[in-house]
């Protein structure tokens, strides 16, 4: 069965269409309007082995705010929707991911409880043209749309640029673990027989 979505959404401040292929190859054409961003998103597909096509349009006029925030809103559905009902899922994943001096630390529940554990701090307000502080912002958005328990903490952090992509890398990895297929698990992975 394939594990795929295709999920749009239209504001007066952001037009978003993104396609999701959990079993994919890493494959990705990515488009935000902010450089920073892509260059995230394709690393998420690429080590996640997940293909994804995301097309942004934004008020990036205005600023980043609504572009990354939408994107992640719209992710989050994605994902949902892709996962299905979870059946035969591990739904636990967990990643440690060095880049350089900076190490992540990412955890995911797909639980279908919204939860976001947000441990990082920058040391600069931009990186390329993404505001740091809406680094949280998306992963704040990724995890309630999805419905998912998302932990992500810099256990040793430097460089802004390598703590984002040690953070979006760790969080693919994660995601990968979660959504494989556990072999010996008969419907969900809950005592309660649903998620």
């Amino acid at each position: 069965m394939e594990r795929i979505s295709s999920v749009k959404r239209m504001t007066r401040e952001t037009e978003i269409e993104i396609t999701l292929n959990l079993d994919g190859s890493g494959k990705a054409e990515v488009h935000t309007g902010i450089g920073f961003l892509d260059h995230m998103l394709e690393g998420f597909a690429r080590h996640g082995f997940f293909d994804l096509t995301c097309h942004v349009r934004g008020d990036l006029a205005v600023d980043g705010h609504h572009t990354v925030e939408d994107t992640g809103i719209v992710l989050g559905q994605a994902i949902s929707e892709a996962v299905g009902d979870k059946a035969g899922i591990c739904r636990y994943g967990y990643f440690i991911l060095p880049m350089d001096e900076s190490l992540a630390l990412c955890a995911v529940d797909l639980c279908g409880r919204p939860y976001l554990q947000f441990d990082c701090e920058f040391s600069a307000r931009k990186v390329g043209e993404l505001d740091t502080e809406l680094v949280r912002e998306f992963f704040y958005a990724v995890s309630y749309s999805a419905g998912m328990n998302l932990h992500l903490r810099m256990l040793q952090g430097g460089n802004n640029h390598h703590m984002i992509e040690a953070m979006f890398k760790a969080f693919a990895k994660s995601l990968d673990q979660a959504t494989a297929a556990e072999p010996r698990l008969n419907g969900v992975l809950s005592t309660k027989g649903k998620l």
